[in-house]
């Protein structure tokens, strides 16, 4: 199958790797800490957005205040410390990267998840070599539901949002992708369901099920699905 001049765009967390409910854990363990507990399933309804949307939504704590960055910076400690390395890849997860990169399209990134997290992230899905290009919270103003990491990536790939398909977990990465014009699909394996996930132009199971699925996966961008 010949599909030139097509990107794809993923997301990370819930996407490709099963990390939502550990960065809800490190959430609650920090919040903790610092006296402002939360509910585990609060805390996991924001999971999808970057650090500066989720705190001040989550606690009314801005991100970029004093309080803020010390919230953050020991949430992402207490991550790498105490959950990232037990994370593991959703089934399928290279073998659709293997089917797409087999036929041209230009694999990116777009996550929420800080750069040196990142490539952990995308040597634990077992797909760090087949993807060039890259977007991290790090590399944006604003993180998702903004669009501001898949137009990073979109510039990227060198393609307009009429080539590319961005492919996500949660409401949030369906919003960041239809206000940047790219066509949203959506999987279930980040724990969200399908009315949460309206918007995106075809759901999934997960990695395994859209490679199963791959012929209705390439025609979101034909708009045959």
């Amino acid at each position: 199958m010949d599909m030139p001049e097509r990107a794809a765009i993923f997301d990370v967390d819930g996407t490709l790797v099963d990390s939502n409910d550990a960065h809800a854990a490190a959430w609650e363990d920090v919040l903790k800490e610092f006296g402002m507990p939360r509910e585990r399933a609060a805390i996991r309804r924001l999971i999808g957005m970057g650090g500066d949307k989720l705190l001040p939504t989550l606690t009314g704590v801005a991100s970029d205040s004093d309080l803020g960055r010390r919230i953050t910076e020991r949430r992402t400690r207490r991550f790498q410390e105490g959950y990232l390395r037990q994370l593991r890849p959703f089934p399928g997860t290279r073998n659709l990267m293997e089917k797409l990169a087999g036929d041209g399209v230009r694999l990116a990134v777009a996550s929420s998840a800080r750069d040196d997290e990142l490539s952990t992230l995308l040597d634990i899905a077992g797909v760090g070599d087949l993807i060039p290009h890259r977007t991290s919270s790090d590399d944006v103003d604003s993180s998702k539901p903004d669009p501001d990491a898949v137009k990073a990536a979109l510039d990227r790939v060198r393609l307009p949002p009429s080539a590319a398909i961005m492919i996500g977990d949660t409401p949030y990465d369906v919003e960041a992708a239809n206000r940047a014009g790219v066509a949203a699909v959506a999987f279930r394996c980040g724990g969200w369901g399908d009315g949460d996930l309206k918007g995106a132009r075809a759901i999934f199971d997960g990695p395994a099920d859209a490679a199963r699925h791959y012929e209705r996966l390439t025609s979101v961008w034909t708009g045959r699905d």
